[in-house]
């Protein structure tokens, strides 16, 4: 072992001061996130402490012209057309159904023939009092009156409407047999007309019973007399309600394509499910389908596009309703691009948009229409 003062080796020498040299940028890289960390937090309160700008008062205005054009509003909903029948009258006839040839809902007037039954044709009358037995020479009624009515109109009988039965009435009968191809018996048998109260009149027959092919034992109700016009109706929920009070029109597309107008009438509430129903009136007192009633089928319901006129369109000078400004008196205005407020009176408005009455078309208005802060 050697004795004399130590010494320390270039290496040991650099290992010492390793520390120093490290601590430096370190500190450096601490002092510089600090800053950062400030700059954010500076930042993040100035953005919640510093209310954001109206846009209102930094928008810039805008200005529109004046300009012809048409307000309304509509809105698309379904409406629901159905024929109402009626029990009318009931076949007395026996035998096979051998020809049904009238179509639902078909309008009939008298003598007309609804089918045949053992190729022996039943026609259709108007009268109030059903075929209840065979007419014949001296017969006599109210029975008798109507089938004189009926041949009269078929031109068959000239005689007086009186009840009875004479020969002139016999010589009628046999006419009509032989229009008919049928036995010329003169007399009219208890199953040849079926009497329904009013005629002209659309109707329908049963067709689960007045079938080709089908046997009848006499008795069924088979006539069913409809409705002068079927009965037409939109199903709303409340708020649409609101905006169909009586009279609001309703443009209904048929199902081939025609337009039909109708006018809301009586609003029905279900109790049980609290819907609401509208029913529609025709505008001219006659019916809605005027002569298109034919394209409603006479079973079930049909459903038709339709358009319900809310607004009224109304024809003018039109601007976007926020261009309009109310003053304290009540008096509406526009304020031209010169700044001037120019007194308007509004005539409609609707979606958005109004007509207006007081300025000059092509002239320059600002919307949104109000004054900026000052």
């Amino acid at each position: 072992m050697e004795n004399g003062p130590r010494t320390t080796s270039g290496d040991d020498r650099r290992g010492a001061r390793i520390p120093t040299n490290r601590r430096t940028p370190l500190l450096v890289v601490a002092m510089i996130l600090a800053v950062l960390a400030a700059g954010a937090i500076g930042w993040a309160a100035s953005s919640v402490l510093t209310p954001a700008d109206d846009p209102l008062e930094a928008a810039d205005y805008t200005y529109v012209k004046v300009q012809s054009g048409a307000v309304g509003s509509t809105t698309k909903l379904n409406t629901v057309a159905k024929w109402t029948p009626v029990p009318a009258g009931s076949n007395r006839a026996v035998g096979v159904v051998t020809e049904a040839p009238l179509e639902p809902g078909a309008e009939v007037g008298p003598g007309e023939v609804l089918y045949r039954v053992d190729q022996r044709p039943v026609v259709i009358g108007q009268g109030d009092v059903p075929a209840f037995r065979a007419i014949g020479l001296d017969a006599e009624g109210a029975d008798v009156a109507q089938l004189q009515s009926m041949l009269a109109v078929l031109g068959h009988y000239g005689g007086a409407m009186d009840g009875i039965a004479g020969a002139r009435t016999v010589e009628a009968i046999r006419a009509w047999q032989k229009a008919l191809d049928v036995e010329q018996t003169g007399v009219v048998d208890v199953s040849d007309v079926i009497y329904v109260p009013d005629l002209p009149t659309r109707v329908s027959l049963d067709d689960e019973v007045i079938t080709r092919g089908n046997l009848v034992t006499g008795g069924e109700p088979v006539v069913r007399a409809l409705s002068t016009a079927p009965e037409f109706r939109v199903p709303v929920t409340e708020a649409q309600a609101a905006t169909m009070p009586t009279g609001t029109r309703v443009k209904i597309t048929s199902p081939s394509g025609d337009l039909w107008t109708a006018a809301a009438g009586k609003q029905v509430v279900d109790s049980q499910s609290g819907s609401i129903d509208i029913s529609l009136d025709p505008l001219d007192g006659g019916s809605i389908c005027g002569d298109g009633c034919s394209q409603i089928p006479v079973n079930g319901e049909a459903l038709l596009d339709s358009v319900i006129v809310t607004a009224e369109e109304v024809s003018g000078l039109v601007v976007p309703s926020a261009a309009l400004v109310t003053g304290a008196d009540g008096h509406v205005a526009v304020i031209a691009r010169s700044g001037d407020r120019l007194a308007v009176k509004v005539i409609a408005s609707a979606r958005g948009m109004s007509v207006i009455e007081g300025v000059d078309e092509g002239m320059d208005v600002r919307v949104p229409g109000r004054e900026p802060t000052q």
